[in-house]
């Protein structure tokens, strides 16, 4: 695959990199506008069911419209491949900004926390689990501002494109019942945002595994200790509320991003 000079009205910059998809700087040559342009691959085209969830990404995004979600401003085709249009972003991923230490105190990383959950509890009241919470989908601004991005897998109370018994999302962050590849709510993003929490707190994961198999079996079964959040200099509503969302039993988390912000704040 070339690399294209245009896309419709956007102008292409330069290669910013990707996987199954292309990242490109361009430019909205009719306003100006600098933006970011994510071409689908030949080979993920391809494959009906990468399409689908391309286009649906796209969708889902677009329709949302909020300080902390990235935003979506066009999607279409170009020479048979799916593209969209979003805002182009200055900065980092979280776990880029985690391993370089940019958040300073625990105030800055409290800070940045309430605005994931602002983030997740909008989403959720749009009708839309995410089901991929990571630092990976986490951006942070040069200004600070949080962005919640890359709904590949995401789910509507209406559609998923997963196939069924086929379990998605990022092994580390997968709530218990993602694990047991279980019908997947709202829930299990609390629990990846209270393991992404932790991990903000103390600068590394909960679980240490070295196959995906003690990994699943350390989700399913070992209660997570919240002793190193505490030792970190987390306050202790800081440390319950990592305890609550990481329950194994999605009855014992938080029922909802706003109980989530109420403390964050």
């Amino acid at each position: 695959m070339e690399h294209p000079r245009r896309i419709g009205k956007y102008e292409i910059e330069e290669y910013l990199g990707g996987g199954m998809s292309r990242v490109y700087r361009a430019r909205d040559t009719l306003i100006g506008r600098t933006v970011a342009v994510k071409i689908l691959t030949d080979e993920a085209t391809a494959d009906p069911e990468a399409k689908a969830r391309f286009l649906r990404e796209a969708q889902l995004a677009g329709s949302l419209s909020h300080e902390n979600v990235m935003s979506v401003y066009d999607f279409g085709e170009a020479d048979g491949r799916p593209f969209m249009v979003t805002e182009f972003l200055r900065g980092e991923d979280l776990k880029h900004a985690l391993k370089a230490n940019r958040f300073h105190t625990m105030e800055d990383k409290l800070r940045a926390a309430l605005q994931i959950a602002k983030a997740l509890e909008y989403i959720h009241q749009q009708g839309i689990i995410h089901r991929d919470i990571k630092p990976e989908n986490v951006h942070l601004s040069v200004n600070g501002t949080i962005k919640l991005m890359d709904f590949g897998i995401a789910k509507t109370r209406d559609l998923t494109l997963t196939r069924a018994g086929y379990t998605m999302g990022t092994p580390y962050y997968m709530a218990p019942e993602q694990v047991m590849g279980r019908d997947v709510t709202h829930l299990a993003d609390i629990y990846a945002f209270g393991i992404m929490l932790y991990e903000m707190c103390v600068g590394s994961k909960p679980i240490q595994a070295d196959t995906v198999e003690q990994l699943f079996y350390a989700i399913l079964h070992t209660p997570l200790d919240v002793s190193p959040v505490r030792q970190a200099g987390a306050p202790e509503a800081i440390c319950a509320l990592v305890e609550r969302c990481a329950a194994k039993d999605p009855a014992q988390r938080p029922q909802s991003f706003a109980e989530v912000r109420e403390v964050l704040s």
